[in-house]
């Protein structure tokens, strides 16, 4: 992902993934708009009294030292800097790597000369140092080692004119790394929009605070890895200013799930139910209830069509395996159970309406996936019986459950979740990349761990058996942040299993991972 032609880097996925991860743990917990980021940077310059040239210098300073760090034998860098304060962090990161001796060629998008306040003074010391401006020519790219994407900050709101979009065509067509500074142009910094285009990024150096449109939307394409810099300033500033979602963060499974007790026994772990697999379909409910297992839950038990049990039973003989022919054999095994997770493999007929409403009306936490997302989707506004529930619909059954496409509900991940939650007074999974949970009351939590492997058949019903023995192990407590800690896992696991390559990743590789990922040796 990081390779150029002149820097001598090879990639490997095992290499990314760890220098992936070694970023993620300097990242901050909080998630803000843009709005809430210029908030934060009036607040240091008017409250704490840093001037804004000092915060602009020490931003161009830091992309630099990403820059370096990640294209250490990068010779040529070309610059391309815009109208505004984006533009400044590009010219004072210019300046200095003309001081270290690298070879910089700067284009101006837009008359520099124009330039206002800071990034004014950014130009005029970059150009005193001795540095110069040149016309965009789509062939300068190809002789570049690295491209520095300072066009467009946070701003930007509207599409991209002729001219910028061009631009950007010919950068992402070029084929060579590109560092965005703050942002790549052309997303927007809210929603993830691309603006008629935007920069596709190796690497992303952010500041001040992560901007919600790198993970929502089309942003996990575009940012590439993230690198964060505060710039300096101090963490009390953030209690100053809201943060519009929250990261969820690895050290959250440890305080969660401290080692057990050396007296510890499977009964006091938890008791999972998993209902699904219909005639035909136990591979789903088999993959949910070895999750459960694999997150360490006591016992877990698989309630599925009676056709199914030999097969469920003999791919893993740890699980107990009812066979249930009605509503009424289901109802006998609910009372044992701490969690019910319904809808792997269960299919939309009258058995399977029959096993949803039992769940529905059972006095205990639930899970809803796959086929119980799409029958409830089916009920319209029949009411739901109180109780704890959790929805993970992926953006198609999130649809269906509010009337919208999934392309509505793409547009605006945050909003789509947090309309499942209210509507079902639930907490709610919505599953993809960068993963959102949230419930009707809480802040928005988004995981920005997993890979694109991961989009392969059963990985959600994995999910949902994660889900279901977190919470069944943590039955006292905040299901929400059991639900947190269920995804995250999940993420971490998949993205171990895909250190050799995120082609060919299937649902069950996850298995030899989830234990490691739910037992940190030390907490981040």
């Amino acid at each position: 992902m990081l390779a150029t032609p002149r820097s001598g880097y090879s990639p490997s996925p095992e290499r990314d993934r760890q220098r992936k991860l070694s970023c993620m743990s300097f990242l901050p917990r909080t998630i803000h708009t843009a709005a809430q980021v210029r908030e934060l940077d009036r607040y240091a310059i008017e409250t704490l009294g840093i001037p804004g040239y000092t915060l602009m210098s020490r931003a161009g300073a830091a992309a630099l030292a990403v820059l370096k760090e990640s294209w250490p034998q990068a010779r040529s860098i070309l610059v391309v800097c815009g109208p505004g304060n984006n533009g400044g962090d590009g010219y004072v990161l210019a300046r200095l790597a003309r001081l270290e001796g690298q070879h910089v060629t700067v284009v101006s998008v837009g008359d520099p000369t124009q330039l206002k306040g800071d990034a004014r003074r950014a130009y005029e010391d970059f150009v005193d140092g001795g540095g110069a401006t040149t016309r965009w020519d789509a062939r300068l790219p190809d002789a570049a080692d690295v491209v520095v994407d300072a066009m467009f900050g946070t701003g930007l709101t509207r599409p991209l004119d002729a001219q910028a979009r061009a631009i950007v065509e010919a950068i992402n067509a070029s084929g060579r790394p590109t560092l965005a500074v703050d942002i790549p142009s052309g997303l927007h910094s809210d929603t993830g929009q691309v603006l008629g285009a935007a920069i596709r990024a190796a690497r992303t150096v952010t500041f001040i605070g992560l901007k919600a449109g790198f993970y929502l939307g089309e942003g996990p394409d575009h940012v590439g890895m993230i690198s964060y810099d505060a710039l300096q300033v101090p963490r009390d500033a953030f209690e100053h200013v809201s943060a519009i979602a929250q990261r969820i963060s690895e050290g959250e499974i440890a305080e969660l799930l401290p080692p057990r007790p050396r007296t510890g026994h499977k009964g006091q772990n938890g008791d999972v139910l998993i209902v699904g697999g219909g005639i035909g379909m136990p591979g789903a409910a088999r993959l949910a209830g070895e999750a459960a297992l694999r997150s360490g839950a006591g016992r877990v038990t698989v309630a599925t069509h009676p056709d199914n049990v030999a097969a469920i039973v003999g791919g893993r003989p740890e699980l107990m395996c009812r066979g249930v022919k009605n509503s009424a054999e289901l109802e006998s095994l609910i009372p044992r159970a701490d969690v019910v997770a319904v809808g792997p493999g269960l299919g939309q007929d009258e058995w399977s309406r029959s096993m949803l409403e039992v769940t529905l009306r059972a006095a205990r936490p639930s899970v809803l996936d796959a086929d119980a997302l799409n029958l409830l989707a089916a009920r319209g506004t029949a009411a739901l019986p109180q109780g704890a529930r959790v929805l993970t619909p992926h953006p198609g059954e999130a649809g269906r459950l509010l009337g919208l496409t999934a392309a509505e509900v793409q547009a605006d991940r945050l909003r789509a979740a947090q309309a499942l939650a209210e509507r079902f007074a639930s907490v709610v999974v919505l599953k993809g990349a960068a993963s959102i949970v949230t419930s009707p009351r809480g802040q928005p939590a988004i995981c920005d761990r997993g890979n694109p492997g991961m989009a392969s058949p059963g990985m959600g019903d994995v999910l949902t058996g994660v889900v279901a023995g977190i919470m069944a192990q943590t039955r006292d407590r905040d299901i929400e942040r059991a639900v947190r800690v269920a995804v995250l896992a999940h993420a971490m696991a998949g993205d171990h299993a895909a250190c050799r390559g995120e082609r060919g990743l299937i649902a069950s590789d996850l298995f030899e991972y989830l234990p490691t990922c739910l037992n940190p040796r030390v907490p981040n």
